[in-house]
């Protein structure tokens, strides 16, 4: 079965609610809430256009999922949507994190919450990895095809985590060499 196209907000109020709603989910990252939020139960992005918005807010500077509110905002509502987006991102936040913080200083030395703190860490990896297999499914469609989008996949994987290349390099290594690839699969399909 497939999916209309999306419908777009076209007011700021739905947007700050509905990243207000992604951000207080977003224990350890946002990914896979905003994956979820936007594309599985707004249907605000189709898979594709989530993941080719997700791989901008990343190459550009600042928060990755900061960069996401304030495209997809100003897609919908200009510089209001932009603005609502990302306050709507951090406000509740920011009050939640002043909160947890003054609870924390007075419980810090507890040997359980420090052994919470531990445990959510697979739950966070967990998390990380789901959102990965969700956002590979549009590369199976992808021009380079997937075998090749594995390999880069793979490539800047072992490249960041095991040779200790650096992102900017990395970046616009592997991704130079993954746009120049496309588009020259492109062309030929045209």
């Amino acid at each position: 079965m497939t999916r209309p196209p999306p419908t777009l907000p076209r007011d700021p109020g739905p947007l700050f609610w509905a990243f207000s709603w992604m951000a207080l989910q977003g224990f350890g990252g946002v990914l896979t809430v905003a994956q979820r939020e936007l594309v599985e139960r707004r249907a605000w992005y189709t898979h594709e256009g989530f993941l080719e918005d997700w791989a901008l807010a990343q190459v550009l500077p600042g928060p990755n999922v900061c960069n996401l509110a304030v495209v997809f905002g100003g897609r919908c509502c200009g510089w209001r949507g932009a603005a609502a987006a990302l306050a709507g991102l951090l406000l509740f936040p920011l009050c939640l994190l002043l909160l947890v913080l003054v609870a924390y200083q007075e419980a810090a030395q507890w040997p359980a919450v420090a052994g919470a703190l531990r445990g959510m860490m697979a739950v966070v990896v967990g998390l990380i990895a789901g959102a990965c297999l969700k956002l590979a499914k549009p590369l199976l469609k992808h021009p380079m095809g997937p075998l090749w989008c594995a390999a880069v996949a793979g490539a800047a994987l072992l490249a960041i985590a095991w040779w200790r290349v650096p992102l900017v390099a990395c970046v616009f290594g592997l991704g130079g060499l993954a746009c120049v690839w496309t588009g020259w699969r492109l062309k030929g399909a045209a």
